[in-house]
Parts: structure tokens; sequence; C-alpha cells
């Protein structure tokens, strides 16, 4: 008798207990060869080489215009590259029909230092519409808004409008909207920039369970505290050429 394959549980299934967190091999984010020219003659990126695999947790850093952000842009095929391959969860977005990049993005959850909540939307409005924008079925809405609330701490604080949250508050409602449609991959763009210390630890530890949780995470910071304090993977960008690329790595004053 042929045995079925199990699917890995989705980051609802092991946020709600239904089924045991499982870890596989598989590369969530490949670039090879990567290179990004603009029309202007600027390069952005030069020869990139870079695999995630899943359940990966990679600070990115480096000076301003080392190529963080074109890199970042590039995984949500906000832009395509000039040279190279870019693979997201094994779709290489270069030969993707436009048809399918919604298809793509809904694996991704971005969050941005700025936030970027709508101002007229309750916390809950803003992190369900990240799903009514996908067509989700109505019923299925509300109970995954709920999940992804009680994650982040903020159930007390659904029914209120972002000018009526800190900042921390803030940003933990766009972690929940990034979460919310269950993403392989969470693209954090300096995360903690407008928070101060205290607060910044906090939503560093949100995203810390968060990755425990299976989800993978690449967070772009200037924040050499953070990245030498917890030893991750880290990725420096330089002149858009990765100059280092180390496991349990500190944060250098060249960074």
């Amino acid at each position: 008798m042929t045995q079925t394959a199990t699917a890995p549980p989705t980051f609802l299934e092991r946020l709600t207990g239904r089924r045991h967190a499982v870890r596989t091999s598989k590369d969530v984010v490949v670039l090879h060869g990567v290179t990004k020219r603009y029309p202007n003659g600027r390069v952005a990126l030069r020869d990139v080489d870079l695999v995630v695999p899943e359940g990966d947790f990679v600070f990115l850093v480096g000076p301003s215009g080392a190529g963080k952000s074109t890199l970042m842009r590039l995984l949500i095929r906000d832009e395509l590259a000039s040279k190279g391959h870019v693979v997201v969860d094994g779709n290489d977005l270069s030969h993707l029909r436009r048809s399918d990049v919604p298809r793509i993005r809904r694996k991704i959850g971005v969050v941005f230092q700025d936030f970027k909540l709508l101002p007229r939307k309750t916390v809950r409005e803003n992190v369900a519409f990240a799903l009514e924008v996908t067509g989700t079925k109505r019923a299925l809405v509300g109970p995954a808004v709920d999940r992804v609330l009680a994650l982040v701490g903020l159930t007390g604080q659904a029914n209120q409008l972002p000018n009526q949250l800190s900042g921390g508050e803030q940003q933990r409602t766009a972690i929940a909207r990034a979460l919310v449609h269950d993403p392989r991959l969470i693209i954090a763009d300096e995360p903690t920039g407008n928070l101060d210390p205290v607060i910044s630890w906090e939503l560093i530890q949100l995203l810390l369970r968060i990755n425990e949780l299976g989800v993978t995470i690449l967070m772009a910071t200037h924040d050499a505290e953070v990245v030498t304090a917890l030893r991750k993977r880290v990725v420096a960008l330089e002149d858009g050429r990765v100059i280092r690329d180390e496991t349990g790595a500190t944060y250098h004053q060249a960074d």
C-alpha cells in the first residue's frame, strides 16, 4: 500500500497546536548570480548568491545604499533582477506570470519601519483587510484575526484606531497583519527603527517566537546591540555585494 506524504503544518496550525511543527530542508529563498541595474546605470546588487532555508532567522545588515532594500523588493517582486535568478518557495520570480504574483506575495509577510497602517480602520480591521483583499471567505477571517491578535498581545486593543496605540502596539498590529495570511517568510525592514530600546526588545522577542513557530524571518537592521546579542545568521551587504555570511555572528563596526 502506497503511503501518502503529509504536508508540513502551516503557521496557523502550529499556532493552534492542531499539529506538531515539522522542519523540512526546503529553501524558502534562493538568489543565484543576482544583479540589479537601474535604468540610470546605478548597480544596486552585484552577483549576489544567497540561500535561506526554511525556519532560518537572518539579519541583513550594511550601510545605507548597500542594496538591502533592493534585495527585499526583488523578493516581493516589486522589481525584477537584471541578471540571475530569484526563487521564493520554489518559484522563479523572473518567470512568474503576472496573474501568479498575488499568490506568491501571500507567502510573504512584510513589516515596515513606519507601520503603514490604515488610519481609519481599527486594529482588527487592519489585520482583516489583508485577508479580505485576497478573497478569503468571510467565515475564516474572524478566527484567523483572533489567533494572530492573541499571539501579538493585542486582543484588548482590537477595536482601537492606530492613533490610539503606542508605537510598539502599532508595530505589533503590522506584524499581525503580516502573519494573518499564513506566510512562509516574514521580511522585516528596520522594524524597530522608530521604537525605543525597551519596546524594540519586546518586538524582537515576538519575532523570535514567530520564528520558533516555523516562519522564516529576514530582518534588515542597523541595530548593532540586537544583532550582537542574538548571535543569529548575519548577511552583510556592501556596494551591492555579499561581503559576509556568518552563523552565530555579531554586528561589525563596518556594517
